[in-house]
C-alpha cells in the first residue's frame, strides 16, 4: 500500500535543518553530543548516544553504514555484491542516500543516489550483560518508495525495551526489480539486498552488542509481503528466527507478478529501445539516466489487459525466478511452500489494522469522487486481480455481483457509503489475505495473530475517515505507535492515551523478538493464545488488549466463497 509519509524526501537542505536540530537541542539541554565508536568487518564507525523522544533513556545510533557494494554502472539491475572496506573512521552520525523512487500519492520524484544500500543501527548499549535480541525492519512503500530512515521510523520505542533496532534501505521500482530472464539479470535484486542487509548484521551484530541468534524480521504493507518471501526463501534460511508480517503477505494482489519480462521489453520500447535481445536492453537500460527510468507504471499499465487497477501501484515487483546458475532468492510460489511445510523455521506474528484503505481516502474523494463511481460502471474493478488473471469473462461478471451485492446490496457505490466502501477494499487488498497467509502457515514455531484497533491522535491516516463516518485506524496507522516519526513531530505526554498505547504496542513487538511471545506471563494483562486454524486465537488491539475468535468470520467466510469458486485455494 501507499504512504504519503514515506517520503524519502530528505534533501540536502533537510538533511542540515535536521543536525542543526540535534545540535542546537543538545546545547539547550546542556547535553553534549557523545560519540561513540565501533569496528565492524569493513571499518571502524563513529556514531553517537541520542535521547529517546520521551526523555527517559539514550541509545548509541549508527547511520548510513553500507552493506553491499554501490549497484551503480555495470551493476545496475544486478544482484548486490559483498561491501568494501573503508580506511580511517567512517562517520555514521548521518544517513546514507536514499534510493531513487517516486512518492506515489503526490507522484514526487525523490532523485536519491543509486549509491543507497546503507543500514542503520541502533543499540540500547555496546556491552550489554548478555547478548540483545536484534529487530531488522523492512520499510512498505509498494516496492516503489521509501528508506529506512528516522523521518519515518525513529527507533526511540523498541530500543527502550532493551533490543536493538536495524532499518535498511533497498533498491526500489525497476532499479530493484527488473526481471529481464538472464542469469545477469534474473530478477529480485531488491530482494537479495535484504539477504545482504541480514548477512551484515548476522556477521556484524555482535559488535553492537547483539544476539545474531537471536533475530526478528519484521516489515508493514510491502515489508510485511518481503517478509513472506523471506519465509520461503533459501537465501534467508538461518539468517532470523522470528518473523512479524504488519498488513501484508505474499498474494496481496498490488504486488503480484504479471509477465514480468514483458514489462521489461516493454519498459524499453517506451524509452524507445526496440530490440527483442536481453543483453542489448540491459546495456541500453543501464546507459539511461536514473531519472527516466522511473515513473514508467502507468504506461505499463495502460499496455496490459488486466482491468483491475484499484491497488496496482507497482509495475516491477518479487517475482518467481528461473535457475540460470544464479543464487536463487525464490523459484516457487510462496503458497506452494506453505502448502508443502517448505518455509524456514521461525515463530512468527500477523496483523492487520481496522481499516486499511481508509489511507487512501484522498485519493478515492478527489475530482469529485470520480473514482469510487468508476465502480458503477465497470463492476468487474471489484474482483482481485488474482481471479481475473484466470478466470473466464461469466465468472468474473457473476463474482463482480456477488461482491458488490455482499458489500452495497441495492445501492451505488458512492461518497454516502464510503464505510461500506472501505471495509469492501480493506478485505479485497489486504485483509483476507491476511488470513489466508496465517491460515497456510505451518506449525513451525509460534503463531500469533492480532488485529489493530487502536486509534488516538497519532492514528494520522485514520482520523481523515471522520468526515465520512470510518473511525478506526488506517494502513500503516499501527506504526506510529511502534516508531516515532521524527518529521511528524507528534506530542507524546507521559501518562496520555497516546503513551499508554505506544507502550503496549512496543512492548507486543519486543516481547515477541524476546521470548516469541508477545504477552509472556500475562505480562500485558492477558493471556495470548496462539493461532491455530480450528479456534483461531487473535487479539484485538486498541488502548487495551482484548481476546477473541474466529475474526471477521463473515467478511472471511464470504472471500474464501468467492476464491474457491475461482478455483483458487484459500
Amino acid at each position: 500500500m501507499v504512504h504519503s509519509l514515506y517520503s524519502g524526501t530528505r534533501s540536502i537542505t533537510m538533511e542540515t535543518k535536521i543536525s542543526f536540530f540535534l545540535f542546537f537541542t543538545c546545547f539547550l539541554q546542556w547535553i553534549s553530543c557523545e560519540y561513540v565508536e565501533v569496528d565492524v568487518a569493513q571499518g571502524r564507525l563513529r556514531g553517537e548516544i541520542l535521547e529517546t523522544v520521551t526523555g527517559e533513556t539514550t541509545y548509541c545510533s549508527f547511520k548510513g553504514i553500507p552493506y553491499a557494494k554501490p549497484p551503480v554502472g555495470p551493476l545496475r539491475f544486478k544482484d548486490p555484491q559483498p561491501p568494501e572496506p573503508w580506511d580511517g573512521v567512517r562517520n555514521a552520525t548521518q544517513h546514507g542516500s536514499v534510493c531513487p523512487q517516486v512518492e506515489l500519492l503526490n507522484n514526487i520524484v525523490i532523485p536519491g543516489d543509486e549509491d543507497c544500500l546503507f543500514l542503520n543501527v541502533y543499540t540500547p548499549t555496546l556491552t550489554p550483560k548478555s547478548p540483545l535480541p536484534v529487530m531488522v525492519f523492512i520499510h512498505g512503500g509498494s516496492f516503489k518508495f521509501g528508506s529506512g530512515d528516522v523521518d519515518v521510523y525513529g527507533p526511540d520505542f523498541l530500543v527502550a525495551k532493551d533490543v536493538i533496532v536495524v532499518t535498511i534501505n533497498y533498491r526500489l521500482d525497476v532499479l530493484g526489480f527488473l526481471t529481464l530472464g538472464t542469469k545477469e539479470v534474473p530478477g529480485n535484486a531488491a530482494m537479495k539486498d535484504q539477504v545482504f542487509a541480514l548477512r551484515w548484521v548476522n556477521k556484524n551484530i555482535k559488535y553492537f552488542g547483539g544476539d545474531n541468534q537471536k533475530v526478528t524480521l519484521f516489515g508493514e504493507s510491502a515489508g510485511a509481503v518481503a517478509v513472506g518471501y523471506h519465509l520461503v526463501s533459501p537465501m534467508s534460511k538461518g539468517l532470523f528466527q522470528r518473523a512479524i508480517l504488519e498488513s501484508g503477505a505474499t498474494s496481496v494482489d498490488c504486488f503480484l507478478p504479471h509477465k514480468p519480462k514483458e514489462r521489461a521489453f516493454a519498459l524499453g520500447k517506451d524509452l524507445n529501445i526496440i530490440t527483442k535481445n536481453a543483453t542489448e536492453l540491459l546495456l541500453s537500460l543501464q546507459e539511461l539516466p536514473t531519472l527516466e527510468l522511473l515513473n514508467r507504471t502507468a504506461y505499463l499499465f495502460a499496455s496490459e489487459e488486466l482491468t483491475h487497477v484499484v491497488f496496482k501501484f507497482s509495475a516491477f515487483t518479487p517475482v518467481l525466478e528461473e535457475d540460470y546458475g544464479q543464487e536463487i532468492f525464490v523459484s516457487e510460489d510462496p503458497y506452494d511452500s506453505l502448502d508443502r511445510g517448505n518455509v524456514n523455521n521461525v515463530d512468527v506474528m500477523v496483523s492487520y489494522n481496522q481499516h486499511e484503505t481508509l489511507i487512501m481516502l484522498p485519493f478515492y474523494v478527489n475530482d469529485n469522487f470520480r473514482y469510487i463511481q468508476r465502480y458503477n460502471r465497470y463492476p468487474e474493478m471489484l474482483v482481485p486481480s488474482k481471479i481475473l488473471m484466470k478466470a473466464n469473462t461469466d465468472d468474473i461478471y457473476y463474482l463482480s455481483k456477488k461482491i458488490n451485492d455482499f458489500y452495497f446490496g441495492d445501492k451505488s457505490i458512492s461518497v454516502e457509503n464510503m464505510p461500506e466502501f472501505i471495509n469492501y477494499s480493506s478485505f479485497a487488498s489486504v485483509v483476507y489475505d491476511v488470513h489466508r497467509f496465517i491460515r497456510r502457515w505451518p506449525k513451525v514455531g509460534s503463531v500469533y495473530l492480532f488485529k489493530f484497533q487502536g486509534y488516538s491522535s497519532r492514528s494520522f491516516y485514520g482520523l481523515q475517515g471522520a468526515p465520512y463516518g470510518v473511525f478506526g485506524p488506517a494502513h500503516f496507522d499501527d506504526l506510529f505507535y511502534v516508531f516515532d516519526p521524527k518529521l511528524m513531530q507528534f506530542p507524546l505526554p507521559i501518562n496520555s492515551t497516546e503513551y499508554k498505547m505506544v507502550q503496549q504496542m512496543s512492548s507486543i513487538f519486543s516481547n515477541f523478538a524476546k521470548f516469541g511471545n508477545p504477552s509472556p506471563n500475562k505480562s500485558l494483562g492477558v493471556s495470548w493464545p496462539q493461532y491455530n486454524k480450528s479456534k483461531q486465537a487473535y487479539a484485538i488491539v486498541a488502548e487495551n488488549i482484548t481476546i477473541d475468535y474466529k475474526p471477521d468470520a463473515k467478511d472471511i467466510k464470504f472471500w474464501k466463497d468467492i476464491l474457491e469458486y475461482a478455483h483458487i485455494k484459500f
